[in-house]
């Protein structure tokens, strides 16, 4: 019975070590202290400092998922209790993280979507700017009004101000064809045919998505570790009796 859950174990172990901490631990630790340390970052994604636990959050669990699998296949291998407790005690905390992580996005659920908000109407001010950071901004978030069929960020085309009639190198602001595919998408505005759907939508609709995915992922991990658990426990238990 041992050997069995000894190799067991193992098995899961070298998921847990390759695919988890490697995969996961890394991009979870690379993209959080990303956001930490960048200021840049941090505006794009309308951080600020009230939020900053929860990014530093996830640098505990990409740091704590980075040696746990190294740590549960050294101890099954060598029938180290002591390894094998402190695997345990690592995984329950990553688990205990989750939960927790869980708990902090729907107290600060309100506060993010503010913060979004506050975000999109800072960037209103640099659709209507004429500055050369507010002109980089402008060619950047043309693009992106192209390839997602969207126009403005709050108001349409209305938050482009004075600079609606300004063409963006060989394009119109919010230009869209009445024609085709596109005809059902256009609206007209002060004699132009632009994309009637507003870009934070579209964003939103990104964030939605994806949140989703995030759950997903989080759910499966969580079987994984509630299985490490087990196994972990059970192997302890036997060689404590051995």
């Amino acid at each position: 019975m041992l050997n069995f859950n000894l190799k067991l174990l193992i098995f899961l172990n070298i998921l847990f070590f390759f695919f988890f901490p490697q995969v996961c631990g890394s991009v979870i630790l690379g993209i959080s202290i990303w956001i930490r340390v960048s200021k840049d970052a941090q505006e794009e994604l309308g951080i600020d400092s009230s939020l900053f636990a929860g990014v530093d959050l996830l640098i505990a669990v990409g740091s704590i998922i980075m040696v746990l699998g190294f740590l549960g296949c050294c101890g099954a291998i060598k029938e180290s209790r002591c390894m094998l407790l402190l695997f345990f005690i690592g995984l329950l905390l990553i688990l205990i993280l989750q939960v927790t992580g869980g708990i902090l996005g729907a107290v600060y659920r309100s506060q993010i979507e503010t913060s979004l908000n506050t975000t999109l109407n800072d960037n209103v001010k640099l659709l209507q700017d004429t500055t050369e950071e507010a002109k980089r901004f402008q060619e950047t978030f043309q693009k992106f009004q192209t390839e997602n069929k969207c126009c403005g960020l709050l108001n349409g085309a209305a938050d482009w101000g004075s600079n609606f009639d300004i063409p963006i190198g060989d394009s119109q602001v919010c230009g869209c064809e009445p024609t085709g595919e596109e005809a059902n998408l256009c609206v007209y505005y002060k004699n132009k045919y632009v994309y009637k759907t507003v870009c934070k939508e579209v964003i939103i609709k990104y964030l939605q998505d994806h949140m989703l995915i995030i759950m997903g992922i989080a759910f499966g991990l969580a079987v994984i570790e509630i299985l490490g658990l087990g196994f972990s426990m059970s192997l302890y238990c036997q060689i404590q009796r051995k």
